[in-house]
């Protein structure tokens, strides 16, 4: 039997952990493993080599993806899914591990209903398939964002400022969440939340002039408002010194946290188990720490959680 491997879309720490769990969990039943670069252009272009267990030596440990990713947006076509399917055939392959996010899923599911068995890992750091408690780089993105707040609180507390620290998630607020509950953020601004600048501001005057507070971080969630022109307003209607701070991309870099690497690993060999029996048409999640695996549709059907109660949590603790 011969089984593919791909990384799909945006690159999260614990894509390389989720590939060596793959290879070595195949290896081990007497499956053949390929790589296939550059996600599902790589696929369509049969651009792809023979993955060994020393292939994969010190993987665990690394960020990013040793296959690459890139975007295929004419994956959506299924004269290009076919193209896929061929090439699958002309090696032989029977079925796909694919890691990434929403999109990586649909294109699994298309491959499924066309003959090739595909099960995918949830593979993004903004914790936004609804299916899974935790993403693989999940984790370790908001500890990259911790520790930069962190260095941010020193300075600020310094200089009388409130930092505004905008942070990734796309559609999910998580990150921003789950980094304003870490580090005790005065305020944080999701999706979810809700932005209205006059009770922002308020909210800071009093923190300022009732807490007495002498200097504030608000964690900002991306494609909500302009991190600089927040950060000017702070400037103009507080006693407050704004200043804006992007994290951008630094948020995916980084070696992955323990955490990351022994959920990729335990979501690797339990797609690899999956698709050996099979199995098709099905994404491995994460719940109540157990890992289980669910149908790509119903998975993609589901909503990202409220997180009310932790969204209220902060607002009690601050």
């Amino acid at each position: 039997m011969k089984i593919g491997v791909l990384t799909s879309g945006g690159d999260s720490p614990g894509m390389n952990a989720a590939i060596r769990a793959v290879v070595r969990s195949a290896t081990s039943r007497g499956i053949e493993v390929y790589g296939i670069y550059d996600g599902y252009r790589g696929l369509v272009e049969n651009n792809m080599i023979e993955l060994t267990r020393k292939s994969v030596s010190d993987m665990i440990l690394k960020g990013g993806t040793m296959l690459g990713s890139a975007r295929l947006p004419e994956f959506k076509e299924e004269s290009v899914q076919l193209k896929a399917v061929d090439v699958c055939h002309q090696r032989g392959i029977k079925g796909l591990v694919v890691i990434g996010g929403d999109g990586t899923f649909k294109g699994a599911a298309a491959l499924s209903n066309l003959g090739i068995n595909c099960i995918a890992l949830p593979g993004t750091i903004d914790n936004d398939i609804a299916s899974t408690d935790y993403t693989i780089g999940f984790d370790t993105a908001l500890n990259t964002i911790v520790e930069n707040v962190d260095k941010l609180r020193d300075t600020s507390s310094s200089h009388h400022r409130c930092s505004v620290i905008q942070v990734m998630g796309n559609r999910c607020g998580d990150l921003a969440l789950y980094a304003a509950l870490s580090t005790g953020a005065e305020i944080v601004i999701t999706k979810e939340t809700g932005f209205d600048e006059a009770e922002m501001l308020e909210r800071l005057r009093y923190y300022e002039n009732t807490k007495k507070k002498n200097h504030a971080i608000v964690i900002l969630s991306e494609k909500i408002t302009d991190a600089e022109f927040l950060a000017q307003k702070i400037s103009e209607n507080t006693g407050f010194s704004g200043r804006a701070t992007v994290l951008g991309h630094i948020q995916r870099g980084g070696s992955p946290t323990p955490f990351d690497r022994i959920l990729a690993t335990r979501m690797g060999d339990k797609a690899v188990e999956r698709i050996a029996a099979g199995h098709r048409s099905e994404c491995i999640c994460i719940r109540d720490n157990k890992i289980v695996s669910i149908d790509i549709d119903e998975a993609l059907s589901m909503t990202n959680p409220s997180r009310k109660e932790l969204f209220e949590l902060h607002d009690r603790l601050i």
